[in-house]
């Protein structure tokens, strides 16, 4: 009994060692066996390199993106705003803008575009009539007996041609974009409002802010002529003056409005205010007509005193020819009626 219990045991221990050996050849064979593991591997690392060149290639596609977008920002700020060059004529042309010489209000749409977040709008080249008829200079001659000098001034009509297209802005400078670019100037406005127009400002505060933004007033014949255009109107919307169309004496609650309030006022080229809420600072001294350019009016001087002139008429203005394009006043200082708007050329 006891012989065949050593037989059973040993039998045990034989099988199990033989399958002990099995399985030790088994994991033995897969260690030294490399093709699935090698191709396991291979798969992997060709993931990988596929998983980078393809990150790779997009963040190449999207850094591109980036430069070209960049480029083509950069050069449209560069063909919309230097001032040596945006202004050019070929340059505007370029731009798709159409720069021949009008010969009517008509033959103009308006183009207005965003300068740094100022909307300007595009006054091309043409020829028009400055200055107010004769009958009408007597007609406020006989209103203001005293000053006959000072009526003469606002004529005779005489022919003048805008050579090269600027831009204009839209609105007169509102407070709000008056401190957004700097503007400095030594009294508080009388009527504070982000929207309403800069007042209390002298001619050359409101020069300095210009020259800040890379522009400069208008001279009186920009001016005029954005105004009127080349057929001539009294006022920047026609013939006739229309109260609803402008901010004076009669409805602005002896106040100025917010700029650009009386859309149906706008020009020609689509500029707003130009007849009422503010009196207008322009580049000019205030001398006698024929306007000539280089007869010293457009002198600009620090220590010049000199009046220079104010167009369009203010909020407390009643006299109905106040607001023609063509008036214009003679004053210096700042005052509560006194604003200004910027050009480009």
């Amino acid at each position: 009994m006891r012989n065949k219990t050593v037989l059973m045991s040993l039998s045990v221990i034989v099988l199990l060692g033989m399958a002990m050996l099995l399985g030790m050849d088994a994991g033995v064979s897969a260690q030294i066996d490399p093709t699935s593991q090698q191709q396991t591997i291979d798969a992997a690392v060709a993931q990988r390199l596929n998983a980078t060149a393809t990150a790779q290639a997009q963040q190449a596609v999207a850094f591109e993106a980036t430069l070209v977008e960049a480029a083509i920002q950069t050069a449209v700020a560069e063909s919309v705003r230097s001032t040596e060059v945006a202004f050019m004529a070929s340059t505007l042309a370029a731009l798709g803008f159409d720069t021949r010489p009008v010969t009517a209000n008509a033959d103009w749409t308006p183009i207005e575009l965003d300068f740094d977040g100022v909307a300007m709008v595009l006054v091309p080249a043409g020829c028009f009539e400055m200055g107010m008829p004769e009958d009408v200079i007597n007609a406020l001659k006989t209103q203001y007996s005293g000053n006959d000098e000072f009526f003469e001034a606002l004529g005779p009509v005489h022919s003048q041609c805008i050579q090269t297209p600027f831009w204009l802005d839209k609105t007169e400078v509102a407070q709000a974009q008056f401190v957004a670019h700097g503007g400095v100037k030594a009294n508080p406005n009388y009527f504070p409002g982000d929207n309403r127009p800069v007042e209390q400002i002298t001619w050359f505060e409101a020069r300095d802010y210009c020259e800040a933004r890379g522009g400069r007033l208008p001279t009186e014949a920009e001016w005029e002529y954005a105004a009127r255009g080349p057929d001539g109107l009294a006022y920047p919307w026609g013939d006739e003056f229309i109260g609803d169309n402008v901010v004076y004496g009669e409805n602005s609650n002896s106040q100025t409005a917010e700029v650009g309030s009386k859309p149906a006022g706008a020009s020609w080229v689509g500029a707003m205010d130009m007849s009422g809420n503010v009196w207008e600072w322009m580049s000019s001294l205030y001398k006698p007509y024929p306007y000539v350019a280089t007869d010293g009016r457009e002198a600009d001087s620090d220590n010049r005193t000199d009046m220079r002139v104010l167009r369009g008429g203010s909020w407390d203005n009643n006299v109905t020819d106040s607001f023609g394009a063509a008036n214009r006043n003679l004053l210096d200082g700042s005052n509560f009626t006194f604003g200004f708007r910027c050009a480009l050329s």
